[in-house]
């Protein structure tokens, strides 16, 4: 189903170089010199630190060799961005929070967001899908029982049905769909990211999950679905900075302080209402890991009495958080090479019509 594309890409850089003015040299540029001599310059001697590369009136002009030096490196940071922007992208589909509006439920709304989203997000780019595979919860609710327990299961009466037309209309869509059972969607995409950022690919993630705001880098974008505005909107490095006034890196560790409602993880606000999100947000700018917070309290203060106490009592608490909200990287699946070749994208506006169709159809018969 899926071909091998080939593409090649040749990219050429040529540096201009500007010869100097004439007349910063003194010299009248409608009258010849008199007496101007040139010098035939030999290479420098090993011993000259700087660049000899014009002679004026017999002296010969050393050349700045720190403004070259910052030139270049000013050219080749240049040159690596725009060679980053050029790089293919592969899109992973997280499919099952598009299957639901609200806590319901809704192939409507997963047929909403994947017409908005081939055709004005990955249009022809490699988009691989991943589902949640059967408990997939299984390792995170042993550590924690509240942990997605109000989520519903796909794998049983009408929800499935529809999960089978879900996965149907992907692949006619081109899509590759992995499933691996015993884990969540999450960690299979977070498995797979590292493998496809080894490939040199850049990564978009599209999903409304913030579990992956902390896979966030140059190279790794996500692109959630705004239900305000009703359209994709892309997420990178520059709007975590901007919003948390931190690293991506440190995402993780945050929300292992103030929790995730949705999941059902409880953040420390629970035991101790006063440590908030400003005051964890300051300590992390300090800090930078939640790991490098519990060390530091351990052994010095690192903040106000409230602070300090909460962070010597409840480190077993803080640390289970992070393991539970920590994406995994060690699922066994392996990135197949066609999955990375550009998606056939001629049927699209069929395929989708016609689901839509479908779907519009059923509605209305069962209403």
């Amino acid at each position: 189903m899926f071909e091998a594309a080939v593409v090649s890409a040749h990219v050429g850089i040529t540096t201009p170089t500007t010869a100097p003015c004439l007349a910063t040299l003194g010299i009248n540029q409608r009258t010849k010199p008199k007496a101007l001599k040139l010098w035939k310059l030999r290479a420098p001697a090993a011993d000259l630190s700087g660049a000899l590369t014009q002679t004026v009136g017999g002296q010969l002009m050393q050349q700045n060799n720190n403004n070259f030096e910052s030139y270049s490196e000013v050219n080749e940071s240049e040159v690596i961005e725009k060679k980053r922007r050029r790089r293919r992208r592969v899109f992973f589909l997280d499919v099952n929070p598009l299957c639901y509006k609200g806590s319901t439920p809704s192939l409507l709304s997963f047929a909403h967001w994947i017409s908005l989203f081939f055709s004005q997000v990955s249009l022809a780019d490699p988009v691989i899908a991943v589902i949640d595979g059967e408990r997939g919860n299984e390792y995170r609710r042993q550590l924690l029982p509240s942990y997605k327990s109000k989520r519903r299961n796909f794998s049983k009466g009408p929800v499935w049905r529809s999960h089978r037309a879900v996965i149907d209309v992907l692949q006619k869509l081109n899509v590759p769909i992995v499933k691996i059972e015993g884990h969540e969607a999450d960690d299979v995409v977070a498995t797979l990211v590292d493998e496809v950022l080894r490939r040199g690919y850049r990564v978009v993630i599209a999903s409304p999950d913030k579990d992956f705001k902390q896979l966030i880098s140059e190279d790794v974008q996500i692109v959630m679905p705004m239900h305000k505005s009703d359209n994709w909107s892309f997420y990178t490095i520059k709007h975590y900075k901007a919003q948390y006034h931190c690293d991506p890196s440190s995402d993780l560790s945050l929300r292992s302080i103030v929790g995730d409602e949705v999941d059902g993880v409880p953040g420390i606000q629970h035991l101790v209402p006063s440590f908030g999100r400003k005051t964890t947000l300051k300590l992390f700018r300090k800090h930078g890991s939640l790991e490098n917070l519990l060390n530091a309290a351990a052994v010095r203060t690192v903040g106000k009495p409230y602070v300090q106490d909460t962070l010597t009592k409840h480190a077993d608490y803080l640390r289970r958080n992070y393991e539970v909200l920590s994406l995994r990287r060690d699922v066994d699946v392996r990135l197949q090479e066609d999955w990375l070749s550009e998606r056939e994208t001629c049927n699209d506006s069929v395929i989708l019509t016609e689901f839509s169709k479908l779907l519009d159809e059923t509605q209305k018969r069962n209403q």
